[in-house]
């Protein structure tokens, strides 16, 4: 391990919805060597496998109710305590509120560890919402009016925009404008964790 390496790469990238928050966890997660786990990819993964877990999620899922924070938390434990993040990981979907960041934070302890740096990518209310139209007219998803769109952003404002002043008080935060081209935001986002020390091992290149 080289000088500029961190000693663990343990992350969390938070933003509205048509933040590009996915779109840029896989490039942190590829440049630090991590996986990138996201909830979504979770689920679908413990489904498809026809896990325990898994067989509970499509039965909620499939009754058109959510996953409860428990059976979440659960699940991305599960994930965590896989041999491929034993060095790190980045999150993204996970923790949504306050009950699941108590649930990792408690998690993480008992095993020594905690998130080095929260990415907290912020995008103004009106340019996500442009985002996401504009991608529901490229896919075709005519469900995703003004109106849906909306009540997601609410969601996230409500229940997990509030969780950053938790990992606020904890110092973690590392606060990124999210508007400008793929290439400007990952830069902005690497040059935001190398304040803090948190740099990828030699080698490793950051493209996008």
């Amino acid at each position: 391990m080289t000088a500029s390496a961190p000693a663990s790469a343990r992350f969390l990238i938070v933003g509205p919805q048509g933040s590009g928050k996915g779109t840029q966890g896989v490039l942190v997660a590829e440049a630090f060597g991590v996986p990138q786990v996201s909830t979504g990819d979770v689920f679908r993964a413990n489904i498809s496998g026809g896990t325990e877990l898994g067989q509970q999620v499509k039965t909620i899922v499939e009754a058109g109710d959510l996953v409860p924070d428990e059976l979440t938390s659960a699940l991305v434990r599960d994930r965590l305590e896989q041999p491929d993040a034993a060095g790190g990981f980045l999150l993204d979907g996970y923790p949504r509120n306050r009950g699941q960041v108590d649930d990792l934070d408690a998690f993480l302890a008992a095993r020594g560890e905690a998130l080095d740096a929260v990415i907290e990518l912020e995008v103004p209310r009106d340019e996500s919402i442009d985002r996401l139209q504009q991608r529901a007219a490229e896919q075709g998803r005519t469900d995703d009016t003004e109106e849906v769109i909306a009540n997601r952003l609410a969601i996230y404002e409500r229940e997990t925009a509030p969780i950053l002043d938790v990992y606020r008080d904890h110092g973690i935060v590392a606060r990124v404008d999210g508007v400008g081209s793929l290439d400007e935001v990952t830069q902005r986002i690497f040059a935001a964790l190398a304040d803090r020390g948190l740099t990828p091992s030699a080698g490793d290149t950051v493209s996008a």
